[in-house]
């Protein structure tokens, strides 16, 4: 027997079964069969780290009681276990163009997951300071607090995207230097893009604020360049976003959010094939298997581990 937690608060035990049956025990029987072993191993794999061998009642109480802080296009933000925590839930869903154009893939929050935890964990090891503390499971993370300030900061190393089009360059042509680009955290105004002098004008970022996060973004672009050039992939562009985390009585700027394939251009350096989030937003498929596929070269993933599945199926209800 076992016990795990679904994401709909149900305490689930049971064996497994040839065709991957749940049944959930309590007041009224019901029984989920998954459609196929992948959703099966998902659902146990990332829920069986909330839970061992055992949950109690007063247990799951408390977990169907944690709060929700803040929701966003591709993940969720609930209040931490300690003071000065949270954890970070990576959600399914893709966007783009402002979430105008929106689709559930199953399994893309986890590949990001488990992409944005290596990242984070190289970038502290090498003195690059963030908000991640740890990966809890396969689509959380514990993260510090912090205060985000509303700017997405663009780092462009190849003409792509937005840039491209403004400029009138060719796709892919290769920058005279990288470019630091600022663009205001706005829904309703598209997320403009916006000069250091609105930021300083405007008061989202003091200039000694924005000297720091423009020497992040410049060690994160030197870092992220070398990691995924070793690995067959050049970096045309990413975001990031940081945050003032407070400790005591100090002050400091970090890198928060994620980086992950949603957050990243990343173009195979051999074919120039897409492997991003582009392939969402121009309707060339196969984001999955690529985003699958960076992992894999950047050994954080075995060959079989499930990352999908089409979700529980409801055949039995008393």
């Amino acid at each position: 027997m076992y016990a795990c937690w679904l994401r709909k608060s149900t305490l689930v035990t049971g064996h497994m079964a040839r065709k991957s049956v749940l049944q959930i025990g309590g007041q009224h029987s019901l029984a989920i069969e998954f459609a196929n072993p992948f959703a099966y191993a998902v659902a146990r794999q990332e829920t069986f780290a909330k839970f061992s061998e055992s949950s109690h009642p007063s247990e799951v109480k408390r977990m169907s009681r944690r709060r929700k802080i803040y929701e966003g296009k591709a993940k969720i933000l609930y209040e931490g276990p300690e003071p000065g925590t949270l954890v970070q839930f990576f959600k399914d869903d893709a966007t783009a163009f402002n979430a105008k154009k929106h689709e559930i893939i199953d399994g893309k929050g986890v590949l990001n997951n488990r992409i944005s935890e290596y990242i984070f964990e190289n970038l502290n090891r090498i003195g690059i300071p963030t908000h991640f503390k740890k990966r809890m499971n396969m689509r959380e993370q514990l993260i510090k607090e912090v205060e985000i300030i509303k700017l997405e900061v663009v780092v462009r190393n190849v003409a792509a995207g937005s840039l491209a089009k403004r400029l009138g360059l060719e796709e892919g042509e290769v920058l005279p230097r990288s470019i630091i680009e600022f663009y205001y955290k706005s829904d309703e105004l598209d997320d403009p893009l916006v000069s250091e002098e609105h930021i300083t004008a405007f008061g989202w970022a003091s200039p000694p604020e924005l000297d720091d996060i423009m020497a992040l973004a410049i060690r994160v672009n030197d870092f992220l360049s070398g990691l995924f050039l070793g690995v067959g992939i050049q970096l045309v562009d990413f975001k990031i976003e940081c945050g003032r985390l407070f400790e005591e009585d100090i002050m400091r700027i970090v890198v928060a959010d994620e980086i992950s394939p949603d957050s990243c251009r990343l173009w195979d350096l051999q074919t120039r094939e897409k492997m991003d989030k582009d392939r969402f937003r121009e309707d060339l498929g196969g984001l999955l298997e690529s985003y699958r596929e960076i992992a894999k070269r950047l050994g954080i993933m075995n060959e079989n581990e499930p990352v999908r599945g089409t979700g529980p199926v409801l055949v039995k209800s008393d």
